[in-house]
């Protein structure tokens, strides 16, 4: 792999990265309703499942789920009604008013005690939750690899180089989270933002159980 297609692997992967979507959207939301570090526990959630699933791609499950569509359907179905289930949570979260002065160091609003497990297992179920991630590592990543070199460092590389942009972006969607988290006292704009985060996570469900390989 030359320094040129490592670069360009990192322009190509900062614009997929920062598409909104499942991800960034729990990321944000996380922050927005908790404050950023409990927002770290998620990216760590989301963090573990993407570089598992990226791994397995490397091991050859992406070509596997090219010739068996049906576990590719299975798994597909089943992320999509995860995705429904968070967006049902989401809308239907209880909320209430908070007093102005009840805020945290940052500005931010008093959050409730969050279990930081749960925060992980939500984080790495959403990133878990899309199977079309293994494809896309197995279509994706060969494309930067030389196959005449060792591979195994170079996707190292790549992976190493994911991961920095990926936490990145988090990180970036986390901040603008909390920064929303200031107007999230009154009950009537937490409903609205648990409805709209909610009714986003619903779209991305309905869109990966219609919208096939």
């Amino acid at each position: 792999m030359t320094l040129s297609t490592w670069w360009l692997f990192i322009v190509m992967t900062f614009v997929v990265s920062a598409t909104p979507g499942p991800n960034m959207l729990l990321v944000m939301s996380s922050s927005a309703r908790h404050g950023v570090r409990p927002a770290v526990v998620t990216m760590a959630g989301c963090m573990t499942a993407l570089l598992a699933m990226m791994s397995i791609s490397a091991a050859g499950l992406g070509a596997l789920l090219h010739t068996f569509p049906a576990v590719f359907d299975a798994l597909r179905l089943a992320g999509a009604a995860y995705l429904a289930y968070l967006g049902i949570k989401c809308w239907r979260a209880p909320v209430h008013d908070q007093p102005a002065d009840a805020a945290t160091d940052s500005g931010a609003p008093n959050r409730t005690f969050t279990n930081n497990a749960a925060l992980y297992r939500q984080g790495f179920l959403v990133a878990a939750s899309n199977p079309k991630a293994i494809l896309f590592a197995a279509a994706f990543f060969p494309q930067f690899i030389n196959p005449n070199s060792a591979q195994v460092p170079q996707f190292l590389i790549l992976l190493a180089t994911f991961t920095v942009i990926e936490v990145s972006w988090y990180f970036a969607y986390a901040l603008s989270g909390n920064r929303l988290s200031v107007y999230l006292r009154r009950a009537s704009v937490m409903r609205a933002f648990n409805r709209t985060t909610g009714g986003i996570f619903i779209g991305f469900a309905a869109l990966m159980a219609t919208v096939r390989e």
